[in-house]
């Protein structure tokens, strides 16, 4: 089946996609190349790097010479895991009214962006979920840069991710796991632009792996945004990598129930900074 690849020029509202990263140029040229075979291209790709080395940046630069639509490089000196800071860098820096998160270890399916847009709603963020890929298959797909993701192969798990329908997919958006405040998949959410000014983006005082996802999604709520789940859309495969430290959890757990408890909307040190 042919599928039509169309630029989002008048579409309303405008869609900017951040890419986080870090040091793994192979996984992220692959989420590069699966973001190109979108049904609906964003407006922009701004690639949120936590202080990766001169390869990525070098990709990236390959890659911006021939890109359908602007991709952006925002960088910042590696000073350990500092997610927070480069996503409200890349928040300052995006120009879209409607912003989509993902990690540079995802394999988008072709109607992602189209999935999430028409999904996204007034009053409300959104979290989705991912497809799980074995450490051999996400090692192939990278030697040979290669998108094409068999739904049956043996490296492939959680699969129920990787089902669309547009039935189950309305059906569960406002009844999935809402109320769960553990879940959440920075790696594939969707907020609007002006509530995450509201917020003040990422609390910054989280560091190391952890929490900040489910924080923010707090402080969204305590602000009256209603948290929605795209299950059965918005399909996202994850290449495998071995866990990061968890060495300040602890402490993000703290900040995260100190959000809860205060009913805090506005963090402190956030995205003010950049804007």
């Amino acid at each position: 089946m042919r599928i039509t690849i169309k630029r989002q020029i008048d579409t309303n509202p405008k869609i900017s996609l951040i890419v986080s990263t870090y040091n793994w140029p192979g996984a992220l040229e692959l989420c590069l190349k699966s973001i190109e075979q979108q049904t609906l291209l964003p407006f922009e790709v701004i690639i949120a790097d936590d202080g990766s080395d001169e390869s990525t940046e070098k990709l990236i630069q390959a890659y911006q010479m021939a890109y359908p639509i602007p991709l952006i490089h925002v960088w910042q000196p590696d000073q350990g895991f500092q997610l927070s800071r480069i996503r409200n860098k890349a928040i300052a820096e995006a120009s879209g009214e409607y912003i989509i998160q993902i990690d540079g270890d995802l394999i988008l399916n072709s109607y992602f962006i189209q999935d999430h847009l028409n999904f996204c709603k007034k009053g409300t963020f959104v979290t989705g979920s991912r497809v799980m890929l074995s450490e051999k298959l996400s090692n192939k797909l990278i030697n040979k840069t290669s998108i094409k993701i068999p739904f049956f192969n043996s490296g492939v798990s959680s699969r129920i991710n990787g089902i669309r329908s547009k039935l189950l997919r309305n059906y569960m958006a406002d009844r999935y796991r809402i109320n769960d405040i553990y879940f959440m998949r920075g790696c594939n959410m969707a907020f609007w632009r002006e509530d995450l000014i509201r917020v003040n983006g990422y609390n910054e005082e989280f560091t190391g792996w952890g929490r900040e996802d489910n924080e923010i999604a707090i402080r969204l709520i305590n602000v009256g945004l209603k948290k929605r789940v795209i299950k059965f859309g918005a399909v996202a495969y994850h290449l495998f990598h071995r866990h990061n430290s968890r060495v300040n959890l602890d402490i993000n757990d703290k900040l995260l129930q100190e959000a809860v408890a205060g009913k805090k909307g506005y963090c402190r040190i956030g995205l003010d900074q950049y804007t």
